[in-house]
């Protein structure tokens, strides 16, 4: 992403920041910036109905800038297109005040966006998003007999590139169609990952499968590139790892990620930082669950002991359309960090994201065990389950007096 403008007040943080995407990862971060009540200004193509002198009608395509304000904000991972719909709020000779626009953010094409209040978590978002050294960590190819998918395992989202499917028949005694199939799938897998890998930005280089199929495509890799000359295979063998999943389905990266053995080849990703703080409160949760906290209620009552060693938060929290709702998440990230805990926001478009979403989008692991945390939610509860009987006790006395009234 490049920064384009920043002009932001120190008093109130109100302001505008003009953004550049460049690369598909870049529009997931613009959504994660957006909000209902948001203006965005960008150019965009409106058709234009235009009254001839004879009076007959002539429509066409026209570019122009428009300043909108939003009301939805849809992404589709799948295309990696961002789309934004509201209502015009600036002076144009085609599109009235207030009609109601969609705008599509593409990459290359700039757009600025003003806000009532830039907070924290939205600057860490634009400082992340621009950063030089951002970019995809992990390659990852899940494969079967005939099916293979080749994903980009970024900060924020995984992205399919590309899926190989060809029939494999199966083998025949005196026959050589399965190996000259078998050939045809690892030749077009090999030539995905050599067009869709960049292996000089890549940690490493994920080959999975059940059985021996990996085995194979790595054996196959190894002469092919020695054949053909391609220094990118040559020069980054050490980059491949090679692990077991259960098929050539993109989900089967679940199953990469929560094993041990391949995270600690990948510790330094920030994926691989996440899912092992999530699986870490996982496992305590289990062996010392006064060290493990989830909710906003526990987690904030554990923030005010000073207790908070691992925030986990879902981005998805941070698009609350309620603003009262987003600024409590944004005081307890700023607050643990001043507190000298550590901060991760899952992506919800990872599976740790999707976990950690499971136990409702928060948790922390603790410095130390707080086992009266629990009491003292339950001692709440209780007490208003106990002024909500009075209340109604209450309420049943009344009654007889108000149908007294009402005779």
């Amino acid at each position: 992403m490049k920064l384009t403008k920043k002009d932001i007040s120190a008093k109130d943080g109100s302001g505008t920041v003009g953004l550049k995407p460049e690369t598909p990862e870049d529009l997931w971060h613009a959504y994660n910036l957006l909000q209902t009540g948001d203006l965005v200004r960008c150019t965009t193509i409106r058709k234009v109905t235009k009254e001839t002198s004879t009076g007959s009608t002539s429509s066409n395509k026209m570019r122009m800038m428009l300043t909108i304000e939003v009301k939805k904000v849809d992404f589709d991972v799948d295309s990696l297109q961002l789309r934004l719909s509201g209502t015009n709020q600036s002076e144009n000779e085609h599109v009235r005040m207030g009609a109601h626009h969609t705008i599509t953010l593409e990459l290359g094409r700039a757009f600025s966006i003003e806000k009532v209040c830039w907070d924290q978590v939205f600057l860490d978002i634009i400082e992340e998003a621009c950063h030089p050294e951002r970019g995809a960590e992990i390659a990852a190819v899940v494969m079967q007999p005939g099916l293979a998918h080749l994903c980009m395992v970024t900060g924020s989202l995984t992205i399919t590139k590309a899926k190989i499917e060809i029939t494999i028949p199966k083998k025949r005694t005196g026959s050589t169609n399965h190996q000259k199939a078998i050939n045809r799938f690892f030749g077009a897998l090999y030539r995905a990952i050599l067009q869709h890998i960049a292996f000089d930005k890549v940690k490493c280089i994920l080959l999975a499968s059940p059985g021996y199929v990996k085995d194979d495509f790595y054996k196959y890799v190894q002469v092919e590139s020695a054949r053909r000359d391609d220094r990118p295979y040559i020069e980054n063998k050490s980059k491949f790892v090679l692990c077991k999943a259960s098929s050539g389905h993109k989900h089967a990266l679940e199953e990469v990620f929560s094993d041990p053995d391949i995270m600690s080849q990948i510790t330094e990703t920030k994926v691989a930082k996440e899912v092992g703080v999530l699986n870490k409160f996982m496992r305590m949760i289990d062996i010392c669950p006064e060290k493990a906290f989830y909710g906003f209620k526990h987690v904030s009552k554990a923030n005010e002991e000073l207790a908070i060693e691992s925030l986990m938060v879902t981005d998805e929290l941070f698009r609350s359309s309620d603003i009262k709702t987003r600024k409590s998440y944004v005081s307890l990230v700023e607050s643990v960090r001043e507190n000298g805990g550590q901060v991760y926001i899952l992506s919800s478009m990872h599976e740790s994201g999707k976990q950690l979403q499971q136990v409702s989008g928060v948790a922390a692991i603790l410095r130390y065990p707080l086992p009266d945390l629990d009491e003292e939610s339950e001692d709440e509860e209780s007490d208003n389950d106990e002024s909500d009987h009075e209340k109604t006790e209450a309420e049943l006395r009344a009654e007889p007096l108000a149908d007294d009234l009402q005779n």
